[in-house]
């Protein structure tokens, strides 16, 4: 993104302001994370990363107004001349002339914020970690189940909404139907939400579109939640073999992330909702260690060697 976009979307909650190097505008901002400068001050380290934010603090200033008027301007011209996007100024530090000189004239925009160097970074980085974050969308519904972000996922008109909906009458939350938007933060988080304009909505064939927030309330709804769990439904086939013991861990990789998942067939009679409520129960017992099928298969294996110990 250039440090135009950057400045026009965080000059309010960033506190920014333009001092100087305007005509940089058009550089480009080209990883998430920024850099507090650090020795890069002094113009004899060339540890600056190309295309990344550069922190001015308390510390590089100090030391910075402590040079000579004569060795200064040299050292802010080294120093502007590394590769960046732009600089920022934390804590409304007064910036000496002979830095804003330099930015000018290398034409590197340097800003000048109100907050503290560490809530500057902080927010800084969240916002960059948002523009640049990997994304997708798939198909299905995404609740808040016992704390845990499940997404219920399956053909169309299979009854994933349905589902949902027993759910949330249960007082578990809503978080996005349909499309799902998913953000890849950081190693092995997914982010999920619903659309813009579809927030709150819920399609249900035959009833047409309702909305959740209106009908049972705010607190039946979140704008957001991690995907933790996935569960897959399809009709039930009756050539198909499917795990009648749950000894093996499914796993849906979104993004390059392993999450876990479940296959769970439906037919008519079964409840759906308590099967899926149960299934997110399961999968906290198994998150503390407790996994009910392989300890059944253990101590049925022990009773087996005991017994044949015997005869």
């Amino acid at each position: 993104m250039t440090v135009r976009k950057f400045f026009d979307a965080c000059s309010a909650s960033l506190q920014l302001e333009l001092l100087a190097g305007a005509g940089g505008l058009s550089r480009e901002i080209l990883e998430p994370r920024v850099q507090k400068s650090g020795l890069a001050i002094t113009g004899e380290v060339l540890s600056t990363h190309d295309g990344r934010i550069q922190v001015l603090g308390e510390t590089e200033l100090t030391w910075f107004s402590a040079q000579s008027p004569q060795r200064a301007p040299a050292i802010a011209d080294c120093f502007f001349a590394f590769p960046m996007s732009c600089a920022l100024v934390g804590g409304e530090l007064p910036v000496p002339p002979s830095l804003i000189e330099a930015a000018e004239r290398h034409e590197v925009p340097l800003f000048i914020s109100s907050l503290c160097t560490s809530d500057l970074i902080n927010e800084a980085v969240r916002f960059l970690e948002q523009q640049f974050a990997e994304n997708t969308m798939i198909h299905g519904v995404l609740l808040d189940i016992l704390g845990v972000g499940l997404a219920i996922m399956g053909r169309s008109g299979i009854g994933k909404s349905e589902c949902a909906l027993d759910l949330i009458q249960r007082g578990y939350r809503f978080v996005a139907d349909d499309v799902i938007h998913i953000e890849k933060r950081g190693a092995c988080t997914l982010l999920g939400r619903g659309g813009d304009l579809t927030r709150h909505h819920m399609e249900i064939r035959g009833l047409g579109i309702i909305n959740i927030r209106d009908l049972f309330g705010p607190s039946a709804i979140t704008a957001c939640k991690k995907v933790e769990m996935i569960v897959h439904i399809e009709e039930w086939d009756p050539a198909k073999e499917y795990d009648r013991l749950g000894l093996e861990d499914g796993q849906t990789v979104i993004l390059e992330v392993p999450i876990p998942s479940l296959l769970i067939p439906v037919s008519p009679g079964r409840n759906l909702a308590t099967i899926v409520e149960v299934a997110v129960r399961n999968q906290l017992l198994k998150g503390q260690g407790i996994h009910s099928a392989r300890e059944l298969v253990e101590m049925q294996a022990r009773r087996m060697s005991g017994e044949g110990g015997a005869a």
